[in-house]
């Protein structure tokens, strides 16, 4: 694969959730600061970002924001994490997007704060960035089969099409991808949205009824990294490689 510029030098770092699956461990910290192999979840996010070479983050914060803020302000290895304070009022992934929009260019990389994935041939940035067309998309999200995402034990999310567009799991049915929790963002996405909290699911089904949201496949693997007993699997994984 021919790999291009990438496509943004910013990433939103969604971290702003209770982590209430993870509990006990987040009884005391936020899920973010879970740590895995030796690392905070958070700081393998980073440290992607970082290798990358994405220049910015934007981290929104809510539960236990002060001990995650805390945290950031000692990283070295982004030339600026900037955090989107959403102390007042919890606002899921869309509002968090809204709420930190002036901060994000267009496009913009976006990913949850508690993913740990292995790269394949190019790293996940390279992917989307090679893949993407802005006067196509809306979003592009990295999705990755079932074979290759561990410790995962759900139904998937969504199917691919041969062009890459994406459709939604039937109830009831298994679908052959899930969601990474990895994208890459045109601002385009974020027009007219609702106020206050709620889910970006909202702004994806209008993209997939105007036939513009897109998606790949991951070619390595990637880790649900969900709940306290994915851990050590986890681990175990990555001192194999």
């Amino acid at each position: 694969m021919t790999v291009k510029q990438l496509a943004s030098d910013t990433a939103m770092v969604l971290a702003a959730g209770l982590g209430k699956r993870m509990r006990p461990l987040t009884a005391t910290q936020p899920k973010p600061l879970v740590r895995v192999a030796g690392r905070s979840l958070i700081d393998h996010a980073l440290d992607k970002l970082a290798n990358a070479g994405i220049a910015k983050a934007v981290v929104n914060v809510h539960y236990m924001a002060d001990a995650l803020e805390g945290h950031l302000a000692v990283r070295k290895a982004l030339p600026q994490i900037i955090i989107s304070d959403e102390r007042d009022m919890l606002l899921e992934t869309g509002g968090g997007m809204v709420r930190a929009a002036d901060r994000l260019p267009d496009p913009f990389f976006c990913l949850n704060s508690d993913n740990i994935w292995l790269d394949g041939p190019n790293d996940v940035f390279a992917e989307l960035s090679t893949a993407w067309d802005a006067e196509r998309m809306d979003a592009l999200l990295l999705m990755v089969p079932h074979t290759r995402a561990l410790n995962y034990k759900g139904e998937g999310d969504f199917h691919l099409d041969p062009a890459g567009l994406v459709s939604r799991r039937s109830p009831g049915r298994v679908a052959p991808f899930i969601f990474t929790g990895i994208q890459l963002v045109s601002r385009r996405l974020l027009r007219d949205a609702p106020d206050g909290p709620f889910s970006t699911n909202i702004l994806w089904s209008r993209a997939i009824e105007e036939g513009r949201l897109f998606g790949i496949s991951h070619m390595g693997l990637w880790f649900e990294v969900g709940e306290p007993s994915a851990i050590r699997p986890t681990e175990e994984w990555l001192t194999r490689v």
